[in-house]
């Protein structure tokens, strides 16, 4: 028997949640309240996160471990929000489990632990999405579309800017065996995907890259995470991106969060404003001319999550295109650390 249009519209997704801190209880309550979701299962090991996220979810069992949460059959899916350093082993072990995955940035550490994450999505049919959140937000598909669109012509320069005044809280982020890497991995990820998605994930040429911890600069392979960095790219057809991003670097404000795009007929900005970490508007240029594209307000936290569950619920498994943009992506991360995948 095959489900009618309606049936599936009733679906309603059991979810588990591992890592209930401010962001994984965001996407939770989000999840909850705009999907057709129900929290099943928590493993949270802080008390105090714990509590909170039980009172949003009403109904969810607080279980001990992760594998707790793997174990449970009925399950749809697992968001996991939980240190870096775990991301990749907690995925691939939700996807043997038979449970689609929506992880935080970034999926993994290195390209390496991607790909296994990648191979276990496949093996298993299952649906596997990362947190590019700031891809749902309207000023950035405004910046897409106008690309795409052709309207400012061939791209052959892309600015990308992400400083963060404040820097993380956890003191795991400055461990480079626990994060994996320091403002690079945190914000320049991001930034990153922003311009590989709009130029269709070329072939990058060159990478060099200048990395800093507290003004002095890195050597190659130091085991520090960089506080600072510049780095300038070049794609196989001449495109050049540049990326500079930041923790406690001196900004004047909380955060610069800018992807300037500049083409042969024009150009197009992602920018935040008034140095907000959630306030975005799209503004498109020609000559001095500047028009707004999108102004606040815009609701977009969590929205990728939302994407996630109504693939979820549309019995979307394994997706080979967006597996080979994660992959990219973390090539390039690997590259601008000069790691060798």
């Amino acid at each position: 028997m095959t489900e009618t249009g309606t049936e599936k519209e009733k679906k309603i997704l059991s979810l588990g949640f591992i890592g209930v801190g401010w962001i994984g209880r965001n996407r939770m309550e989000v999840l909850i309240n705009k999907a057709n979701a129900k929290p099943v299962a928590i493993a949270e090991p802080y008390s105090t996160n714990a509590a909170d996220a039980l009172t949003a979810a009403a109904g969810a069992t607080l279980v001990q471990t992760p594998q707790e949460v793997y174990n449970i059959d009925k399950l749809d899916g697992v968001v996991i929000a939980t240190p870096s350093a775990i991301h990749a082993a907690q995925s691939i072990a939700a996807l043997k489990s038979g449970k689609a995955v929506f992880c935080q940035k970034p999926l993994g550490r290195t390209a390496s632990e991607v790909k296994e994450v990648i191979q276990a999505s496949q093996e298993a049919g299952k649906l596997l999405s990362v947190d590019m959140s700031y891809r749902h937000t309207k000023a950035f598909q405004a910046v897409y579309d106008c690309i795409n669109n052709g309207e400012i012509g061939k791209i052959y320069a892309v600015d990308l800017i992400f400083h963060n005044a404040y820097g993380p809280d956890k003191e795991w982020f400055y461990d480079i065996e626990q994060s994996g890497g320091g403002c690079v991995m945190d914000l320049g990820i991001h930034m990153a995907d922003m311009a590989l998605c709009c130029l269709g994930f070329p072939k990058i040429n060159e990478v060099k890259s200048h990395l800093f911890s507290k003004g002095i600069k890195l050597q190659p392979q130091e085991k520090k995470v960089e506080d600072f960095a510049k780095v300038f790219m070049l794609t196989e057809d001449d495109t050049a991106i540049s990326i500079e991003c930041s923790w406690h670097v001196s900004a004047g404000q909380d955060a610069v969060i800018e992807a300037v795009f500049y083409g042969t007929e024009g150009g197009v900005a992602f920018k935040n404003c008034n140095g907000s970490f959630y306030d975005f508007k799209a503004e498109k240029y020609k000559g001095t001319y500047k028009e707004n594209l999108v102004v606040p307000p815009d609701d977009w936290s969590g929205r990728a999550g939302l994407v996630w569950a109504s693939q979820l619920l549309a019995g979307h498994g394994y997706n080979s295109i967006s597996a080979a943009e994660y992959l990219q992506t973390a090539q390039l991360i690997d590259r601008i650390y000069g790691r060798q995948d």
